[in-house]
């Protein structure tokens, strides 16, 4: 017997992502969409198959519905995330976790108290070759990693939500809080931390509002761009760049420097993986593309999701280390 699962926002990455991923997984057999606009709701129950509800209390409180995707824009992470924990719901909560840490821990709170499975949506540690990449380093085939350096740019999320108009959400301070910083940014932190099996926690950084312009004409509220230097505690520095502004090809490129070579990743369209060693040795691995906002691919993420829950086993990505990447978001937005 299969299950049901909630989806609490309706927007663009439940569209993309979450929607057509659960109808794809075979132990799915209900999904259930809540939006505040009941007509994006429907237009997804439309797509998918499945059923609509009016109010989010419907959702939470259906006995049926085991696990929730809280899809919700971020400020309304902690409260949805929260409330459906302590309703008895395993929880896959989109990313970042909430807009600052004291409110991300009061969800650790709740699924502490709930006894639920809390997961969050940082995919790039689900991707062929950041997960080859990890195996190389830890098996320490180039040695030690010294430094690395980190992107993430596109042409910014109007042209991604589901509205496509420059009114977005992601433009607002009271909603998105920490522009691309929460929205890229922390995607390449989390992948550094999983990567090196370690933690950033020296941040020098540099973020502005640059070019972007809300549906006034006005600069937006929130930053369009970050420049950073890090350290991680087992002393490692490199660099990261965020970006909505890369008016050209999207840039989710990573590059490892060890003592025995290089890691490439995601930096050819056919080689996503290119190990460059000392010796001169070059080895080239086809793997999968990245997703990208142009074409969307099968992210893993929620059949890992449904997996832990079916097999009661540990989140691949869990609240603690969604904290750990948000922490270090903060630190980024604190750097003036």
């Amino acid at each position: 017997m299969g299950i049901s699962v909630g989806i609490i926002g309706c927007g663009s990455i439940s569209r993309f992502r979450h929607a057509p991923e659960y109808k794809a997984n075979r132990h799915v057999d209900e999904i259930v969409f809540y939006d505040k606009s009941l007509g994006r709701a429907k237009d997804l129950a439309r797509e998918f198959g499945g059923r609509v509800v009016e109010t989010v209390e419907e959702l939470l409180n259906d006995s049926s519905i085991i696990a929730i995707s809280d899809c919700s824009s971020n400020e309304a992470h902690h409260i949805n995330t929260t409330q459906a924990l302590l309703h008895g719901k395993h929880v896959l909560c989109e990313k970042p976790l909430a807009i600052n840490v004291q409110f991300a821990e009061e969800i650790l709170e709740a699924q502490a108290a709930s006894g639920k499975k809390l997961m969050v949506d940082h995919n790039q540690r689900f991707t062929k070759a950041h997960q080859k990449a990890k195996e190389i380093i830890e098996k320490k085939e180039l040695g030690e990693v010294l430094t690395f350096k980190t992107n993430f740019g596109h042409q910014g999320p109007e042209s991604w939500s589901v509205d496509k108009s420059n009114a977005t959400w992601f433009f607002k301070k009271g909603r998105s809080h920490s522009g691309v910083a929460g929205d890229l940014g922390i995607h390449k932190i989390d992948l550094i931390h999983f990567l090196l099996d370690d933690e950033i926690d020296e941040v020098h950084a540099f973020t502005g509002a640059l070019d972007k312009i809300d549906e006034n004409g006005m600069p937006i509220e929130v930053c369009d761009n970050v420049v950073c230097a890090l350290k991680t505690k087992k002393g490692r520095i490199g660099t990261a760049s965020f970006s909505w502004t890369y008016y050209g090809a999207e840039d989710n490129s990573t590059t490892i420097y060890c003592q025995k070579g290089i890691l490439k990743i995601y930096q050819h369209p056919t080689n996503q993986l290119i190990v460059e060693k000392k010796d001169g040795e070059v080895i080239k691995y086809e793997l999968e593309a990245i997703q990208t906002n142009d074409s969307q691919t099968k992210s893993g993420v929620i059949d890992a999701f449904i997996d832990c829950i079916i097999h009661d086993k540990e989140p691949p990505v869990t609240g603690q280390q969604a904290v750990a990447s948000l922490r270090v978001i903060e630190k980024i937005l604190a750097e003036k």
